[in-house]
């Protein structure tokens, strides 16, 4: 495509402004500098991006220097979605937990910690928290990313995380609008449909979303899904009945519209990322967050100079994408202020409130007769394929605390139709402990459990998922997520700690 101007002139500068692209690397590449001093506003951070603290705050400052408003953003859930720890795991729990313990006091804490963290790094844009209600229990990529499948429960937690996260100076971007719980399809794959009926879906889907517009969510993130009941045609991305009828008008949102990432196949296999783009920010979207996967100067320029096309060729209305623009500064200007003034009470965190919300997540069954470790174990991680968002590079399970509270335990992955019959072989005579994650989705986890407990009843099984299959073993503890501190609560119970 014909690049239309040299990046100074109004329009293209709007364009540039409403992009949200990432960058590989462990400092800020030219061209990415380059674009911010043209117009760009926003970088979205991923794992790749990240090596330590001390890195980061250094990365921050180096997009700072070019443009001081820069909103920096990222995706850090906390629980098993985390950026800022991929290589060691969260040292907070993840939604799941939360809403097993059930203490908006502590989802209001535990987000105010994770939101300093952030910021004393220079991210001010967290693209969190889940809103999701976790409806079905066969959702593979929502699962404990949901405060869980009670809508009132979801609402008062995503108010509460809102609340926490935004008092440390960190915009909360509530997501995936208008809901992406009652799913079986993960968007990243292929577009996932929702057929429940409108008023399901007020009832819902959607309660969590009014709850965080009320706590004042500084953004709300899309969903790539199609909703008949909301619009027959258009996934809710780019669907202008979802977000400017719904969201704008019916719900009374005035922030910011995020874009879930548009490399994603429910948008990138159906429409393409430019004409993805130009649909999007028709619709009443504000910013296009591009960069998981595409992440150079050649996606810029192309979802750029798309903006440029449509809104010359008369497809998108010059006001539809300065407004857009505008939102975009508006959020820079607001965290900016944040930074430099501070936004509610400076206090310190809570000292490891993460390991303390992990620790009163345990759902443990069995406790009574169970006499707890005192020899290394062999830990037998049924493992299933970990979806996108979350990522394969992020260790789980228990094994590496137990290895530390017990010198000399060891492991193995295991799956597949033999995974029972090869843990066995592998454990020999140790004690196992058999840690799952999602059970009820694997039936291939269900029997090697099956065939664990059957040679070795005295099996302790951690489930790290979503707990939905039955409680079994000598001692079954549901973490509610699989962030290291999880890990480390349920080594505590094994070891009697």
């Amino acid at each position: 495509m014909t690049t239309f101007a040299s990046g100074t002139d109004t329009l293209t500068r709007d364009a540039l402004t409403v992009l949200q692209p990432g960058f590989i690397g462990t400092t800020a590449p030219d061209w990415l500098l380059r674009r911010l001093g043209e117009g760009l506003a926003s970088v979205g951070l991923f794992g790749r991006n990240i090596t330590s603290p001390g890195q980061l705050a250094a990365l921050t400052a180096q997009l700072r220097a070019e443009r001081d408003d820069v909103l920096v953003a990222i995706d850090e859930e906390g629980g098993d979605v985390t950026r800022l720890e991929v290589r060691t795991g969260s040292s907070f729990p993840g939604n799941h937990a939360l809403g097993a313990v059930d203490d908006v006091d502590l989802t209001r804490e535990v987000a105010y910690a994770l939101g300093r963290r952030l910021a004393e790094c220079g991210v001010n844009l967290n693209w969190a928290p889940s809103a999701d209600v976790n409806s079905n229990p066969a959702n593979p990529v929502i699962g404990v990313r949901s405060f869980g499948a009670d809508p009132e429960l979801v609402a008062r937690h995503t108010a509460a995380y809102v609340t926490g996260l935004q008092s440390a100076g960190v915009a909360a971007c509530t997501k995936h609008f208008p809901g992406h719980g009652d799913t079986e399809v993960d968007s990243h794959l292929a577009l996932p449909r929702i057929d429940a009926e409108e008023a399901v879906l007020q009832d819902r889907d959607l309660a969590p979303f009014r709850a965080a517009i009320t706590a004042g969510t500084r953004a709300v993130m899309s969903a790539h899904i199609l909703v008949p009941a909301l619009d027959p045609d258009r996934p809710a991305t780019l669907s202008r009945r979802i977000l400017t009828d719904l969201l704008r008008d019916e719900l009374a949102y005035d922030g910011l519209i995020v874009t879930d990432g548009m490399e994603m196949r429910a948008i990138a296999g159906t429409y393409g990322i430019e004409r993805g783009s130009v649909l999007a920010v028709a619709a009443g979207a504000d910013a296009i967050c591009v960069g998981g996967g595409l992440a150079d100067d050649a996606t810029v320029r192309r979802l750029r100079d798309a903006l440029v096309a449509a809104v010359r060729s008369g497809e998108l209305a010059e006001e539809r994408l300065a407004e857009a623009a505008e939102r975009v500064r508006a959020l820079a200007r607001w965290t900016a202020s944040a930074a430099a003034d501070g936004v509610g009470p400076h206090r310190p965190p809570v000292a490891d409130i993460g390991l303390l919300a992990a620790r009163r997540a345990l759902k443990v069954t069995g406790e009574e007769g169970f006499t707890p470790l005192t020899e290394p174990p062999y830990v037998a991680a049924l493992t299933p394929v970990a979806n996108i968002a979350v990522g394969d590079e992020t260790p789980w399970g228990v094994a590496a605390e137990l290895l530390r509270l017990f010198p000399g335990t060891e492991t193995g992955s295991f799956a597949g139709e033999a995974a029972g019959r090869a843990a066995l072989a592998a454990a020999g005579p140790r004690r196992i402990v058999a840690v799952v994650r999602d059970e009820h989705r694997h039936p291939w986890m269900a029997s090697a459990l099956d065939a664990l407990l059957e040679q070795r009843p005295d099996t302790i099984v951690v489930e790290m998922g979503v707990p939905q299959a039955a409680s079994r073993g000598a001692l079954h503890i549901a973490t509610h997520g699989a962030a290291r501190v999880c890990g480390r609560a349920a080594a505590e119970v094994i070891a009697g700690r």
